[in-house]
């Protein structure tokens, strides 16, 4: 799995935890709903502000996403 795929699956993971929707968590992060859409799709990759925006919104580090992430794509080799 690549990295980009990874971080979707991650995200949504991470979202769903927190009980959020994808609006939610896109007003909590200042980010449209259709973003994170495509950001959980992993159609797109985020940006390193997104990422900390992200992160803040879920109560979490962007290191902590980070590890999930690597994490993730080590499970699917």
């Amino acid at each position: 799995m690549d990295a980009v795929l990874a971080f979707g699956k991650v995200l949504r993971s991470m979202r769903q935890a927190a009980a959020l929707t994808q609006e939610q968590l896109g007003l909590d992060a200042d980010l449209r709903r259709t973003y994170i859409s495509i950001l959980e799709l992993g159609q797109q990759q985020p940006s390193l502000t997104t990422i900390f925006k992200l992160a803040k919104a879920l109560d979490c580090s962007a290191q902590q996403m980070i590890a999930n992430v690597e994490l993730e794509m080590k499970k699917k080799k």
